[in-house]
């Protein structure tokens, strides 16, 4: 991408003049649109704008994040390299301007000057529609709803205009944090009604090509797989109005075009290049760069435990010991990330997650293994990953590839385009693929019961079931609600232990979040869920 077709995006911010490659003089109304403008350059952009829409990748929750409001979100505290992070033990009011949480319900006194983006007051009914769609729409956001036990339309009742209640249906420590994430955002009822229709009584295709919140911004213009233009709503009152007002979000898919647009002071942020770029920023200096763990996360390879040869846990085993883990993380991470892997064979399991398996690169074993499983002249399979990521998912999958080729395993690998990814997955039909995971809830019953629960057909890719592991799970549920430490503490170390014996997923790394921005973007904070919050953001 050219400088010049990159900075196109931006004209018209000083009232509709021309802008010039190169230009010798910039006006001061330029100058000021341009210090309230937010350039984003990254590898690929949202297919839907709505996060309860089917198959919504991960690019767009960034859009519903800054797009709708939720009930309450988070407070923030001081994070590694004294980052501002989110603190997951403690709420604020974002719709509702108080709460009181009881015994078994938590109600919501809404803001009364709240406005949908079309200027329609925001209500206890739009609050009551939106949680109903929630949980009734199905797939992620249904599941997401269920991972706080809200699953049922009459557990949210309207008591008047702006005060709602929610009814818990059992004690569960998860339900009030899951309020706030992404998908129990407020939508505009009766405007998404309108463009509702018998097939879809939800309106889900309406949203998926427009906005319809409260949010402090909205979406102006979405040209799918090259642009995301969105205007500040300057009448938004659930936080300080933001300081950027127009943030330009262009999908750049060659990572030294993105890199290229950064260094020249072109593009303000990106979020998607390769590791050993944002090495290399940081030891130059000209960028500020920042790189934080996923809370709750891991990059893992995942085997479809239905199809053979992953049926047999030998066969995964032997895979577990045939995957060249570091080279992954020198390789392809450049040391960005955590290593879970090669734990001492005598480290206790913690009652913590993400942690390291004790599995490490040992050929002769996985060799052995794939014998005793009856495969000792190896087989033919393929390895998938999402080209949104394909900046670490490519090479990873070369390096596995060449390491599997050692016992015999003959891998094709397989590109499957981002907008199309979360539709793979679900569909249960790949056998061997990598991906990420990392649980808004930073708790590890919340990611086990996500990604390893028999009862959980979205992230657990694996198909894995297990009534030990749903009983492990369950039960670190309930006595993590009763304050059981003992039982949830045994709970944990089970469950881990279980996953690692029967290893239907193999962890390889916990990622970093690496963001580079220009020198004056200040702002940044750390959120459960890896993307950018605009709210929060300014440039100097």
């Amino acid at each position: 991408m050219k400088r010049r077709d990159f900075l196109k995006s931006v004209s018209g911010l000083a009232a509709g003049a021309a802008l010039p490659a190169m230009p010798s003089v910039i006006s001061t109304a330029y100058a000021d649109a341009r210090s309230e403008t937010l350039l984003i350059v990254s590898e690929g952009g949202p297919n839907n704008l709505d996060i309860h829409g089917v198959g919504t990748n991960v690019p767009g929750y960034e859009v519903s994040w800054n797009c709708y409001d939720r009930l309450i979100s988070h407070e923030m505290k001081s994070g590694p390299g004294g980052v501002p992070y989110y603190d997951r033990d403690k709420f604020k009011g974002e719709l509702a301007e108080e709460f009181k949480i009881d015994d078994m319900s938590v109600t919501f006194k809404l803001r009364k000057n709240a406005k949908f983006h079309d200027g329609t007051p925001v209500t206890a009914k739009d609050v009551k529609w939106s949680l109903d769609r929630a949980v009734s729409v199905g797939g992620f956001p249904t599941f997401q709803m269920s991972a706080g036990s809200l699953t049922k339309p009459e557990q949210f009742v309207v008591i008047d205009d702006y005060t709602v209640r929610v009814d818990f249906l059992k004690k569960d420590k998860l339900t009030v944090p899951d309020l706030a994430v992404i998908v129990p955002c407020i939508v505009n009822s009766e405007l998404v009604k309108k463009n509702a229709s018998e097939k879809d009584p939800w309106g889900l295709e309406f949203t998926k090509q427009q906005t319809a919140g409260s949010g402090a911004y909205k979406v102006t213009k979405w040209t799918a797989g090259t642009e995301v233009i969105m205007e500040r709503n300057d009448d938004w009152v659930c936080g300080p109005l933001p300081k950027i007002k127009r943030v330009i979000w262009r999908m750049v898919p060659q990572a030294g075009n993105r890199r290229a647009l950064l260094e020249r002071g072109d593009a303000d942020i990106s979020y998607e290049l390769p590791n050993k770029d944002f090495q290399e920023m940081k030891a130059n200096g000209k960028l500020n760069v920042v790189s934080l763990p996923f809370s709750n996360g891991i990059q893992y390879i995942g085997m479809n435990v239905t199809k053979p040869p992953f049926d047999n846990p030998k066969v995964r085993q032997a895979v577990a010991y045939a995957l060249p883990y570091q080279k992954i993380i020198d390789a392809v991470m450049f040391g960005l990330a955590n290593p879970m892997f090669g734990a001492a064979k005598d480290k206790p399991t913690e009652v913590a997650w993400p942690q390291p398996h004790k599995y490490n690169t040992d050929m002769d074993k996985a060799k052995a293994l794939l014998a005793e499983a009856g495969y000792a002249n190896g087989f033919e399979t393929t390895i998938s990953f999402d080209l949104n990521f394909a900046g670490v998912n490519e090479p990873l999958c070369v390096l596995v590839q060449e390491s599997l080729a050692q016992i015999g395993i003959k891998t094709t690998i397989n590109k499957v385009p981002g907008a199309n990814w979360r539709t793979e997955l679900n569909k249960k039909e790949m056998p061997l693929f990598t991906n990420v995971f990392s649980g808004w809830l930073d708790y590890p019953e919340y990611f086990f019961y996500w990604c390893y629960h028999g009862n959980n057909s979205v992230f657990n890719t694996m198909s894995y079931k297990s009534a030990e592991m749903d009983k492990l799970i369950d039960g670190a549920r309930t006595a993590a609600a009763i304050g059981d430490k003992v039982t949830y503490d045994a709970d944990v170390k089970g469950f881990v232990d279980l996953a690692f014996t029967d290893i239907p997923r193999i962890p390889l790394y916990q990622p970093f979040v690496n963001v580079a921005m220009q020198k004056n973007i200040s702002g940044y904070q750390y959120w459960f869920h890896r993307r950018l919050d605009y709210r929060a953001l300014a440039k100097g």
